[in-house]
């Protein structure tokens, strides 16, 4: 009934994909989004919640939902800009930092786990052409 409907599979492609990255952020007690908004935290601080939005794609509004869970862990910690007197600058605490390696470990195993079942050549291609429609319907 739905072959032909994106919506449809990317959605349900997501909620599958969801569970993979769930378990695998389970043991650092994040979700998948507070993890892959820590990654981003951890490889490009400081920056601002303008610029970690962007890096997402996501809005505002969910930037700063997410920084406050991750907040909350005591995983980032937020301080005056000297860029944008209207923002903060976003950090990684002593504690994120800590964890860095080993949550770049666990997606990277999801990952890889996935390019062994779908073969890395077609894993790259739907990625590729995932972002590539993503950016065309900006």
């Amino acid at each position: 009934m739905f072959e032909q409907c994106l919506y449809f599979n990317t959605t349900s492609l997501a909620r599958q994909l969801e569970r993979e990255w769930t378990s695998a952020f389970k043991p650092f007690g994040l979700t998948p989004s507070q993890a892959f908004m820590l990654r981003v935290v951890l490889d490009k601080a400081p920056l601002l919640q303008s610029e970690l939005a962007v890096e997402m794609n996501i809005s505002r509004p969910t930037a700063t939902r997410g920084l406050d869970g991750l907040e909350r862990l005591a995983l980032i910690k937020r301080v005056a800009s000297s860029k944008d007197g209207r923002e903060q600058e976003i950090h990684p605490t002593k504690k994120a930092l800590e964890m860095k390696n080993a949550i770049n470990a666990a997606s990277g195993a999801v990952t890889k786990r996935l390019k062994k079942v779908l073969g890395t050549n077609h894993f790259e291609e739907v990625v590729g052409q995932l972002r590539g429609i993503s950016s065309a319907l900006k």
